[in-house]
């Protein structure tokens, strides 16, 4: 959440004094008319953020490799922005935070082995080793 944060700070500075005329030029109008200047979650086509995009499995090896899946999809998602502006404001946060989400992904795949490595092919969870006593 700390990332989003960031993010919308900059999606405000940068909205921050736009007419509704710029807005409607930038196709910001549908926006505009449901959040105002207002940060709300939403991608791109304005589809309103959702925990349901939260993965949870209970199993350490499925949910770290969707961990890792979500912090290359983040940086990528960084990346992407990049491309589309040379303002230096926007890039260095930015970069910071595409260089966080590599970060993230190494020691999610440090975890992942080290978690890999201590199964091995027992069951990690002491409630399903009782039940086949």
């Amino acid at each position: 959440m700390a990332h989003w944060e960031m993010i919308a700070t900059m999606i405000h500075q940068c909205m921050s004094g736009a007419t509704c005329e710029e807005l409607t030029a930038a196709g910001l109008d549908g926006y505009y008319t449901m959040h105002d200047h207002g940060i709300f979650p939403c991608d791109p086509n304005g589809v309103p953020f959702t925990t349901a995009y939260i993965a949870c499995t209970g199993d350490p090896i499925a949910d770290l490799s969707e961990d890792m899946a979500a912090e290359q999809k983040a940086r990528a998602t960084y990346e992407h922005l990049m491309n589309m502006t040379s303002n230096s404001q926007i890039i260095e946060p930015l970069y910071f935070l595409r260089e966080r989400e590599v970060v993230h992904y190494q020691r999610f795949g440090e975890c992942l082995e080290i978690i890999q490595n201590k199964l091995g092919t027992r069951s990690c969870c002491s409630c399903r080793n009782r039940r086949r006593r």
